[in-house]
């Protein structure tokens, strides 16, 4: 699947990966591949993702949106 991490400033990461781990409201969750379609909102905390081909990154942000969809991870990031 597809991850896109955006803020105002710039794209923060762009790629394919295998898992995201994302801060929401409720607390963290994960997104993997064939996830149903949701939109979300994101609290300040960290975004945990493993590169299809690399060790795991991870990213902090202040809060944001998130949509998946279609194997399509895409946070908005403030």
């Amino acid at each position: 699947m597809t991850l896109k991490i955006i803020s105002a400033q710039a794209i923060v990461y762009q790629g394919e990966v295998t898992s995201v781990t994302l801060p929401g409201v409720m607390g963290s969750f994960t997104v993997l591949r064939n996830h149903a379609s949701l939109i979300s909102i994101l609290t300040a905390g960290t975004i945990t993702y493993m590169p299809a081909d690399g060790a795991e990154q991870s990213a902090q942000i202040n809060g944001g949106i998130v949509d998946v969809d279609n194997n399509l991870v895409s946070v908005c990031t403030y």
